[in-house]
């Protein structure tokens, strides 16, 4: 079986436990989805997502109970039953060893916590290996670019730096892959998480360019996770660029595209100058569905 091969037969097996989640799996039926051996699978599945079949179920499980408790009013029982947890007693040990934080304290508090949000396998294949198949369309392919322009009032953000990470990949490499579960996790977000590029200001001496955060209301008191810190973001205007929705398969391409279009584009059009100091710019994650989203401060121009 190739890279390729494997990818997909993972990706299959991820599939089924979404939709079977608050259901008991077992390990016939994963490999009866996977059409390969129950040994086959395992050994498989562990090189491709670096966790086991039944490990990844669980966290995945405490994840999807995690959200329910932060936003839901249900109780800590009732979760754990539908999450095929045998007792409350077992759930809030295996809760709290995972996040830290018994479940019942973690639904009166709701602070932010590590969910285990793993990307899905044959995805992740597809998208690092079409580089050249991007590469060659960039050549050939324009798309259109939506613009707007949106206000931020004054606000929080929680973030966490990197040494000298300049984009995602490199933040990746400094902090780990694991702080967007972190940011995703707040209850009080006033937005979705982001990737931020930070102005010299905001930047302190031997920390990374390109953070990531999410913006919480002024506010937010809550204790925040090590390694993460609050500032304040003032007021901005910003405007926002937006692809045409694509396949998932060519974001790398697609963010190229947005990219080149900023790099032409004259704010003055709109009656703006680009005011870099004034606020960070910042990326939405790119899902296929919406295009890829990028913002960057600017002032009105004084005409």
């Amino acid at each position: 079986m190739n890279k390729a091969e494997s990818a997909y037969m993972v990706q299959k097996v991820q599939d089924y436990i979404e939709r079977n989640i608050t259901k008991p799996i077992t390990m016939r039926q994963l490999s009866v989805e996977a059409g390969y051996s129950s040994w086959y699978l395992a050994r498989i599945f562990k090189e491709v997502t670096g966790k086991g079949l039944f490990e990844y179920i669980r966290l995945r499980r405490l994840t999807q109970a995690a959200i329910i408790l932060r936003d839901e009013n249900i109780k800590v029982i009732d979760v754990a039953l539908d999450f095929v947890f045998d007792s409350q007693e077992g759930f809030t040990r295996a809760f709290s060893k995972e996040f830290g934080i018994a479940p019942g304290r973690y639904k009166l508090k709701t602070p932010p916590i590590k969910l285990f949000l793993p990307e899905k396998a044959y995805d992740t294949y597809r998208a690092f290996h079409n580089l050249k198949k991007i590469e060659e369309r960039m050549e050939i392919m324009t798309k259109s670019i939506f613009v707007q322009i949106i206000e931020r009032p004054e606000r929080k953000c929680m973030l966490k730096r990197g040494k000298k990470a300049e984009d995602y990949f490199e933040f990746c490499e400094e902090a780990g892959c694991d702080v967007w579960s972190v940011l995703s996790s707040v209850k009080e977000a006033l937005y979705e998480p982001i990737g931020m590029w930070l102005p010299s200001h905001l930047k302190p001496e031997h920390t990374s360019l390109y953070v990531q955060g999410v913006e919480l209301p002024m506010d937010y008191n809550k204790d925040i996770p090590d390694g993460y810190e609050l500032i304040v973001l003032p007021p901005c205007t910003m405007m926002v660029f937006q692809g045409e929705p694509y396949n998932d398969d060519d974001f790398q391409y697609e963010i190229g595209e947005v990219w080149k279009h900023i790099d032409k584009f004259n704010p003055e059009v709109y009656g703006y100058a680009w005011a870099p100091e004034q606020a960070p710019c910042f990326q939405l994650a790119p899902m296929g569905y919406r295009g890829y989203i990028e913002a960057r401060p600017v002032i009105k121009c004084n005409n």
